[in-house]
């Protein structure tokens, strides 16, 4: 399962059989920014962790089209 979530719960939510591949993520995050607002607007913020499957440029141009995107890092010492 992929879901979308937000404060006001799951948005958006897609059934997978498999492995969750780069492209059914980039369709995934295709889908769920076009349900997304420009910010500072409801459901504008869109947070992801480091795993490799989000950091590739598709993705990023995605989120920053239509909302904030926040990349969770690894803090640094």
């Amino acid at each position: 399962m992929l879901p979308a979530l937000s404060i006001f719960g799951v948005f958006h939510v897609e059934v997978i059989q498999g492995s969750i591949t780069g492209a059914i993520f980039e369709e995934f995050t295709a889908k769920v920014v076009q349900l997304m607002n420009p910010y500072p607007g409801r459901n504008s913020v869109l947070v992801m962790d480091n795993a490799a499957i989000h950091r590739n440029q598709i993705i990023e141009d995605l989120a920053t089209e239509r909302c904030v995107l926040d990349v969770l890092r690894p803090l640094e010492n």
